[in-house]
């Protein structure tokens, strides 16, 4: 006879499998939707929300670059994140009261910079600077996931908007680029991690990934016990179609072509 449900670390198991909330498959996004256009006064800007996780996402472009690049001919990319006090179920001040931003909140504003410029065409840009905001209004796992996936969509809207003001000439874009998260709980190989999944796996792993099916980073960590190259082939794998999908999700938004775009 089946055992009845049970609460496991913020996690539901029934006769010893995981259930996820609204019964979700292994291999399933959470309900997802971008809104372009969310902040008017940018160049760029979309809201995006995954399952309860939500961000707002701005690209604003500047002209001049970082010193290190003047001269160079080319444009940079560069982003900054942060979570408002409630984004989370507690409270968490505001790191500006704390005098520096944590180590966490600079390695995923690194990461979401690394991200579109793996994609960008900097020497199409210009000498100019696309500064990328990301500002989480609810944490509920994926944020740093969602933030480079929001950004793709804020970045080629802004580049659009530059063409149409002929300020530049051709989007410098290659390609889209996307991120989700995967990770092993138990047994279970799950895509996209909320808060309770992702606090509670044995391996945790972001993948960024391009429309032409690429890697621009994997980031992976075991908790615990240490994971086989059979698991990492089967995190990855189970990637592909989700970020192939956001990657249709944000082309059928900005209406973008882009060379190297492999939805």
């Amino acid at each position: 006879m089946p055992s009845s449900p049970k609460f496991v670390s913020g996690l539901i198991y029934s006769s010893g499998k995981l259930v996820r909330a609204a019964h979700r498959e292994a291999g399933a996004l959470r309900p997802i939707e971008i809104v372009p256009h969310f902040i008017s006064s940018a160049e760029g800007s979309a809201l995006i929300r995954l399952g309860e996780t939500q961000v707002i996402c701005t690209a604003s472009v500047e002209e001049g670059v970082p010193p290190f690049m003047k001269g160079s001919g080319k444009g940079w990319i560069s982003s900054e994140y942060a979570m408002i006090p409630r984004a989370t179920d507690t409270r968490t001040a505001r790191e500006v009261t704390r005098g520096r931003p944590s180590g966490r909140t600079m390695e995923i504003q690194r990461l979401i910079g690394r991200s579109l410029r793996a994609v960008a065409d900097l020497q199409k840009l210009g000498e100019r600077t696309v500064w990328i905001d990301c500002d989480v209004i609810r944490a509920d796992g994926g944020t740093r996931t969602a933030s480079i996936t929001g950004s793709m969509v804020a970045l080629a809207l802004a580049f659009k908007k530059l063409r149409e003001m002929e300020v530049i000439k051709q989007i410098p874009l290659n390609d889209y680029v996307a991120a989700i998260s995967v990770g092993i709980i138990g047994n279970e190989t799950l895509l996209d991690l909320d808060y309770s999944e992702d606090s509670s796996a044995e391996v945790d792993m972001n993948v960024v990934m391009t429309g032409a099916g690429r890697f621009v980073e994997v980031q992976a960590t075991a908790e615990g016990h240490p994971f086989s190259s059979e698991d990492l082939t089967r995190l990855i794998e189970l990637t592909r179609p989700a970020i192939q999908n956001l990657v249709k999700l944000q082309k059928s938004i900005t209406n973008v072509e882009l060379p190297g775009a492999g939805a």
